[in-house]
């Protein structure tokens, strides 16, 4: 008998679900079986996402991971069409890249509260029916940024910071209530990412970098533990990146 957690039929919420990593990680959750609700701003790329899924594995909201209330409309979402929340994926990040006075104030305060209140945000929307169920899972991209802050990313990598502590208290004060926190890390990854802030769509670096697909395959990993165990921190490099 497997000893991992069969997603079928499991039901996920997840933001940033529009390009890279989320929607690869929407793709591969429906392909396990799993049912998911998609935020992200752009409405026409998520109907595009839901018509591919198919409606009865799909729904989408378009929302901005800065509202609480867009937060609390992507869970509902998904509670009133499968009637349980059981994981949320708190995946909507921007990055800019540049020197501590090179952004505006607007441009910064966007990443800050996107990356850290949004993740926040989306947290507090999904806890009370995970909680109500008698568990659940909190699986929140970050990045390797989170641990070493790299020159030119100083406000990125403050937010990455915070996700990193924002996840070891909630592991501490949730995992008795059965809801399992885990926080999965990234290197350079070859998506839309910065791209327009820092990064080119022909960066040549990007060949070495990962693929949005091994993200979403380690995601969907660490939502298919047994239920006995629990992975607090996952960091990840590509086999041509140093560490």
């Amino acid at each position: 008998m497997s000893s991992t957690r069969d997603l079928a039929g499991t039901v996920v919420a997840l933001t940033g679900a529009t390009a890279g990593i989320g929607r690869e990680t929407a793709r591969l959750l429906v392909k396990e079986g799993a049912r998911v609700a998609l935020g992200g701003r752009r409405t026409d790329r998520l109907d595009e996402l839901v018509h591919e899924l198919g409606a009865d594995n799909a729904v989408g909201v378009t929302m901005d991971v800065r509202s609480p209330a867009d937060n609390a409309r992507l869970v509902a979402a998904a509670v009133d069409r499968w009637g349980r929340l059981d994981s949320v994926i708190p995946g909507a990040g921007i990055g800019m890249y540049g020197g501590i006075l090179d952004q505006s104030d607007e441009q910064l305060a966007t990443m800050m509260d996107t990356n850290y209140a949004g993740t926040v945000w989306t947290v507090r929307a999904a806890l009370p029916p995970m909680l109500a169920a008698g568990g659940g899972d909190i699986v929140i991209i970050s990045s390797v940024a989170g641990f070493r802050g790299g020159a030119d990313e100083a406000v990125y990598a403050g937010t990455k910071h915070a996700q990193v502590g924002l996840a070891g208290a909630l592991d501490r004060e949730l995992r008795e209530s059965g809801v399992r926190v885990t926080l999965i890390c990234p290197a350079a990854t070859a998506t839309e990412f910065a791209v327009g802030a820092g990064r080119t769509e022909a960066d040549p670096r990007s060949a070495d970098w990962l693929r949005p697909e091994d993200v979403a395959a380690a995601i969907v990993t660490t939502l298919s533990q047994p239920r006995t165990m629990r992975t607090s921190i996952w960091t990840m490099w590509s086999m041509g990146q140093g560490s």
